[in-house]
């Protein structure tokens, strides 16, 4: 394994970056070094869309990460970082794999092998505009894996970049490392409503109606999206001729721990690299436990019954119970909403990420 050599102030985010590579993970040489003077220009966004824009009531809202849905483009990345981000991509192309029927050409892990990538994606200018959108402090995430994942165009014209589908993280970016403005297709799309409604239609054979569709007009490459992806269904749609098209997404957590997780990291059994995903999903969890557990060692009372204090306890180690039954049993079908019509909302069962 080879050792991190960072100059990022790991006090930033929820966990150290992993001091060692995973087996088999090589550093690219002949990379320039991340200067966010250069390379970032983060701008924010003009408007927000809130959950309940879309639909979900307050119930819905209330244990989430955040209230926000989706923002409207922003610039993050100067010309110069957009060029170098898009050289990055390129280099980790041979690395692609297909995420099952949902995603035909996907890389994940490349904060592992680019150390400019690693460094956009901890980026604290960009973290304190994130928190900013999401109106909540919220840090790179936890597991790497969600650190900078790339989508490359279809090797069919025609097929989706990527299905209808909500995200296995809570919260995220969606950046063009191409020009989107220059593509024949292939856009973002957002389903202006509920993961029901998507489900619903599903179940019936349909997708989200076109008057019911908004997809950004993104600057350019470097511009991005905020996302809550865990909420607000989306895809990257079909190319109508071949070209080339990347985008990247980077996720974050919310650094408030007392809401749902929103994870789903079982999704991600047999998408991510077996060496690399048992011990970020235990990271991850171990995190979200430690911080709930010194929440309670804080707060709780005295005067309170045996039941209560279990159910406290309860709670606070309820990501780790959930994550310990999940890694010892076989991952059931993953999520997207482009199935053949079936009975019932659950329909909409099928791979994801």
């Amino acid at each position: 394994m080879s050792e991190l050599n960072t100059s990022v102030d790991q006090t930033r985010l929820p966990l150290a970056f992993p001091e060692v590579q995973p087996p088999g993970y090589e550093w690219f040489e002949n990379e320039p070094t991340f200067d966010p003077s250069l390379h970032l220009d983060p701008q924010p966004p003009e408007d927000v869309v809130m959950l309940a824009d879309l639909g979900y009531e307050e119930d819905d809202i209330a244990p989430t990460a955040s209230p926000v849905a989706f923002s409207s483009p922003f610039k993050v990345l100067s010309d110069e970082g957009a060029a170098i981000l898009l050289d990055v991509a390129r280099r980790l192309r041979p690395y692609g794999a297909r995420a099952r029927e949902r995603i035909d050409n996907m890389v994940r892990g490349g904060c592992h092998r680019s150390r400019w990538l690693r460094a956009l994606c901890l980026a604290p200018e960009v973290t304190e505009l994130l928190s900013s959108i999401y109106r909540t402090e919220v840090a790179p995430h936890s597991m790497p894996v969600h650190l900078g994942h790339l989508n490359y165009e279809p090797t069919r014209v025609g097929e989706a970049v990527d299905k209808w589908h909500h995200d296995t993280l809570p919260l995220d970016y969606v950046m063009p490392v191409t020009d989107p403005r220059t593509l024949p297709g292939g856009r973002f799309e957002v389903f202006l409503g509920t993961k029901t409604e998507a489900a619903e239609l599903a179940a019936s054979g349909e997708r989200p109606p076109a008057d019911r569709v908004m997809a950004p007009d993104f600057g350019g490459p470097g511009w991005a999206v905020a996302i809550h992806g865990n909420m607000v269904v989306h895809r990257g749609g079909p190319l109508t001729e071949a070209a080339e098209r990347i985008t990247m997404v980077n996720g974050y957590v919310a650094l408030d721990r007392s809401r749902d997780d929103q994870s789903r990291s079982q999704d991600l059994v047999g998408v991510d690299d077996p060496a690399v995903l048992p011990t970020e999903w235990v990271r991850h969890a171990a995190w979200r436990g430690v911080g709930r557990l010194e929440d309670l060692l804080a707060t709780v009372p005295y005067g309170i019954d045996q039941a209560t204090a279990a159910g406290l306890l309860e709670h606070a180690v309820a990501d780790i119970q959930r994550t310990i039954r999940e890694m010892r049993t076989e991952p059931p079908p993953i999520e997207h909403y482009e199935h053949e019509p079936r009975s019932g909302i659950n329909g909409a069962r099928g791979d994801h990420i």
